[in-house]
C-alpha cells in the first residue's frame, strides 16, 4: 500500500479520534479508547491536568476527570498497571500481565526481609480495608535498598517497599488515589474471579511478543520497525525479536505494508484498520477541530516518526533544567486539521479557578486564520471547562 504523507496523516487522526468529529462520547467512549489503545501512560504530574486525563479530553466528547475515576475506582473496567511505563490498562487485560507479576516474585526472593512484612501487611489491610504507607496499622519501621520491578529505591520507606512490591506482584491493586497519594488494597476483592484466576492467554514466548507489539501499533495507527519509545516497557523486545515478530505479523496477516512518500523505511498499521485508511483516502477532508494533546499522548509515543510524517518536533522539558528549557516547564502540543498548529503553556490557578495561558508558540508559517482562531477558542474553553475553571486569562 503506498500513501501520501497527507493520507498517513488523515488517517492516524482519524484513527485516534482526533479529526472531524468525535468519535468517542461519554465515560463509555473514554474506556472505548482505551480499550482501542490498549493503554494510556500515567504521570501524576498536573498543571492543567495529569497526562491520562489530558489524553481522554482531547478525544471523548464531554469528557470529565469523574469519568475516569469512575471507570478505574468504582466500575474497576480499567485497573492502574505497568505497561508502556505506569500506565492504565483494560482490566480485562489483566491476565497477559502475568509475566510481569512472576518477575517481581522472583525478584523478592532477593529480600528475605521482606517476605514476613508483606504477609503482615496483606493481613492488615484484609482486616481493615484500603490503606497508604502513611496510615497502614502495622509497625513496618526503617529502611532497606530494595529495588522493584519497577525501579531501584535506595534508601526506600519499609512500609513503602512492602507495598509496591505486594502491587507488583499483583498481590495489591491502588484502590483509589487522594492527589499522589496511592490507596492499596486486595486485588482479588476488586477483579473479577474469572480474570482474576485466569492462566497466562500466551505462554509462548513469541506469541507474547507479537500480541504486545500488534497492541502498540494498534495505540499509535502505524509505527516502523526502529528503536522506538513506542516500545518502552517490553522489556524483551530487542533488536532480533523486533524483526522476528514484524516478519511474523506480516506473514500471518495481522499487519499491512505501508510505503508513504518521503520516507524511507516502511510503516506498518493493523490489518484491520484497512477500512479506516480508505476513508481517509475516497473521502472528503473532515472539518478540523484544534486539540491539545498529552505530553505523553498515545499519537505522539514515537516522536521521530511524527517528526517525519507531520513535519513537528516536540520534546516534553519537564525534566530539563530551567536553563535548557527552549519553551517551558510544561508545554503541550498543539493540533488544528491534518497538522501542528503549535505549543501550549497553559496552568490552573484552583483558587479563582482561572485557566492561566501563559504562552503559545505557533509553528513557523501557520496561518492563524478566522477559521482557526474561533476553532482554538473552543478548545481553549473546553481545556478550562475540563479543569473546573470559571474564567480564563490569556497574556
Amino acid at each position: 500500500m503506498e500513501l501520501s504523507k497527507g493520507q498517513v496523516r488523515r488517517f492516524l487522526l482519524l484513527k485516534q479520534g482526533l479529526t472531524g468529529d468525535y468519535r468517542f462520547e461519554g465515560k463509555q467512549g473514554a474506556l472505548d479508547y482505551i480499550r482501542q489503545a490498549g493503554c494510556i501512560q500515567f504521570d501524576p504530574v498536573d498543571v492543567c491536568g495529569k497526562n491520562a486525563e489530558l489524553v481522554l479530553q482531547s478525544r471523548v466528547k464531554g469528557f470529565t476527570k469523574a469519568m475516569l475515576h469512575k471507570l478505574l475506582y468504582e466500575d474497576r473496567t480499567l485497573v492502574d498497571s505497568f505497561d508502556k511505563n505506569l500506565a492504565i490498562i483494560p482490566t480485562e487485560d489483566w491476565p497477559y500481565f502475568e509475566r510481569f507479576r512472576q518477575i517481581a516474585k522472583k525478584n523478592a526472593i532477593n529480600y528475605p526481609e521482606m517476605q514476613d512484612l508483606m504477609k503482615q501487611a496483606k493481613e492488615c489491610i484484609d482486616k481493615n480495608g484500603a490503606c497508604n504507607s502513611g496510615n497502614l496499622p502495622v509497625d513496618l519501621e526503617g529502611e532497606m535498598n530494595w529495588r522493584s520491578a519497577i525501579h531501584w529505591s535506595p534508601g526506600h520507606n519499609t512500609t513503602r517497599a512492602v507495598l509496591e512490591q505486594l502491587y507488583s506482584e499483583g498481590e495489591l491493586i491502588i484502590h483509589h488515589k487522594k492527589g499522589t497519594r496511592k490507596f492499596y488494597d486486595i486485588a482479588e476483592k476488586h477483579i473479577p474471579a474469572e480474570i482474576f484466576t485466569a492462566e497466562d492467554p500466551l505462554p509462548d514466548d513469541t506469541e507474547y511478543l507479537k500480541w504486545r507489539m500488534l497492541r502498540r501499533i494498534g495505540a499509535v495507527g502505524l509505527l516502523w520497525n526502529r528503536l522506538s519509545d513506542a516500545w518502552l516497557g517490553i522489556w524483551e523486545l530487542n533488536a532480533a525479536n523486533r524483526n522476528g515478530c514484524f516478519r511474523l505479523l506480516k506473514e500471518e496477516g495481522k499487519i499491512l505494508e505501508v510505503k508513504v512518500e518521503g520516507i524511507k523505511d516502511s510503516l506498518f498499521c493493523r490489518a484491520e484498520d484497512k477500512p479506516l485508511i480508505e476513508k481517509s483516502i475516497f473521502d472528503p477532508e473532515p472539518n478540523p477541530r484544534c486539540e491539545v494533546l498529552a505530553p505523553l499522548d498515545c499519537l505522539i509515543w514515537d516522536r521521530k516518526l511524527i517528526q517525519a510524517l507531520f513535519d513537528f518536533d516536540y520534546t516534553w522539558e519537564i525534566y530539563h533544567p530551567a536553563h535548557k528549557r527552549k519553551y517551558g516547564h510544561y508545554v503541550l502540543p498543539m493540533l488544528y486539521g491534518e497538522g501542528f498548529a503549535g505549543r501550549i503553556e497553559a496552568t490552573v490557578d484552583r483558587k479563582t479557578k482561572t485557566l492561566n495561558v501563559k504562552h503559545i508558540w505557533y509553528e513557523e508559517g501557520f496561518k492563524q486564520s478566522k477559521a482557526f482562531k474561533k476553532e482554538e477558542d473552543n478548545c481553549i474553553n473546553r481545556l478550562a471547562k475540563f479543569n473546573g475553571c470559571t474564567s480564563t486569562h490569556i497574556n
